[in-house]
């Protein structure tokens, strides 16, 4: 084995937010973890928490007993007990991981993970991880149970998509009044991995006087298109290169587009500066699906796909979400068979949009590889081409955790 890690979930008190939480390794994001593209990881999980709890990596295609989707792929740890994972480190790219048990990742149970690759196809001079997520200042409640967020809007009759009322975003886990601090040399080409492990905001990223050449989604890599701001929903990453050119001190900035919280900072600092940070004035050229492109392209989905299927997202009554009309875990699995190139076209009959997550599987959207997509609301599509290359049983939701919780999942399974 390549590399060995303990990892400790457990109750906890981060140094940035002081409020008890649940934590990976007494940290708030848990730490990151990187790995040489090809290493094989085995991550030793105890679990010290007062409920069970797994580990899912998320965007990486590890096997499928690895996945840590609970009573799906496997048990969930008990209280007091541990569990070892063990998976390849490939392809490549920027990943997290997190609980994949209830509400736990919206207590902070989430940390990045890096693939470093061989040979990078963008050049750049140091790399940042900037985590962000929406914190909340007490434990989360599902929809219903006397929670404080709120509707934010419906449509026929379903006026009660609940999310709580965060009180604001955090990157790296501190708060846009303690903004972590990154240190730049003028010319210097920065790699910064955004990961949105939130788990109900999309967020909007700019970076203040600074264009952003955007050279990798969910991990893998794009021909780079140089943008002013990015928005990514939960469970989605993008890699940006920032050329450090203009002496000073600047503001990385995520955004809320989903709520009224504050959001979050960091600051891109030049050597030698002392000046106050300055701020984004204007989303300028924002990204588009439509700009990426893949480089290289996935095997098996050329031509006409073998197996075909057209879902709705929806809701499906007072705090349930579905699928095709069904709401998991009352829902019948999508069958397919090894081998078999898969296209799953989505229409979104809610008003909110949902950000949708097939583990185990990387797919095409459009001309990208991504493993996450955002359906847009109100009649909005979407639709994926995926290789069945990874036997299993594997989850496929929406990765806003509170329509999960209310039943926006199903499994496709290899039959």
């Amino acid at each position: 084995m390549d590399e060995s890690v303990a990892l400790t979930a457990g109750p906890g008190t981060s140094d940035r937010v002081s409020k008890s939480t649940w934590l990976y390794d007494d940290a708030f994001p848990g730490p990151e973890l990187r790995a040489a593209e090809g290493d094989v990881v085995g991550v030793s999980v105890s679990n010290d928490l007062p409920a069970p709890t797994t580990v899912h990596w998320h965007g990486l295609p590890v096997a499928n007993a690895m996945d840590g989707v609970p009573d799906v792929t496997q048990a969930p740890i008990a209280s007091g007990d541990s569990f070892e994972y063990q998976f390849r480190a490939d392809p490549p790219g920027t990943y997290f991981y997190h609980s994949h048990v209830g509400l736990q990742l919206d207590r902070g149970l989430a940390g990045p993970l890096v693939v470093e690759e061989d040979d990078a196809h963008v050049d750049y001079d140091a790399d940042q991880v900037l985590v962000v997520d929406d914190y909340l200042d007490s434990a989360p409640q599902p929809a219903g149970a006397g929670g404080d967020g709120g509707p934010m809007g419906g449509m026929g009759g379903m006026d009660d998509d609940y999310r709580p009322s965060y009180e604001r975003l955090v990157m790296n886990g501190r708060p846009a009044d303690d903004p972590p601090t990154i240190d730049v040399d003028r010319g210097d080409r920065v790699r910064l991995r955004f990961v949105n492990a939130s788990s109900a905001t999309i967020v909007r990223v700019r970076v203040a006087g600074h264009p952003l050449e955007i050279s990798h989604a969910d991990g893998r890599p794009v021909e780079p298109v140089t943008v002013d701001s990015f928005t990514f929903g939960p469970g989605e990453r993008y890699d940006a290169i920032v050329t450090a050119d203009s002496p000073g001190a600047w503001a990385i900035e995520a955004d809320s587009i989903e709520g009224p919280e504050p959001g979050a900072r960091a600051v891109l600092q030049h050597a030698d500066s002392d000046a106050t940070p300055e701020r984004s004035t204007t989303d300028g050229r924002a990204l588009q699906y439509d700009d990426l492109r893949a480089v290289g392209s996935l095997s098996g989905i050329d031509g006409s796909p073998d197996r075909e299927f057209d879902l709705t997202l929806s809701a499906a009554g007072p705090n349930a979400w579905a699928i095709g009309g069904q709401v998991y875990p009352d829902a019948d699995p999508l069958r397919i068979r090894e081998g078999e190139h898969v296209r799953i076209r989505m229409r979104n009959q809610s008003p909110v949009p949902h950000p949708m997550h097939l583990h185990g599987h990387f797919f095409r959207v459009g001309d990208a590889i991504k493993d996450t997509v955002v359906v847009p609301g109100h009649m909005g599509q979407e639709t994926i081409d995926f290789h069945a290359d990874n036997p299993g049983e594997w989850f496929f939701h929406c990765h806003n955790l509170y329509h999960l919780e209310a039943g926006m999942a199903r499994v496709v399974s290899y039959v």
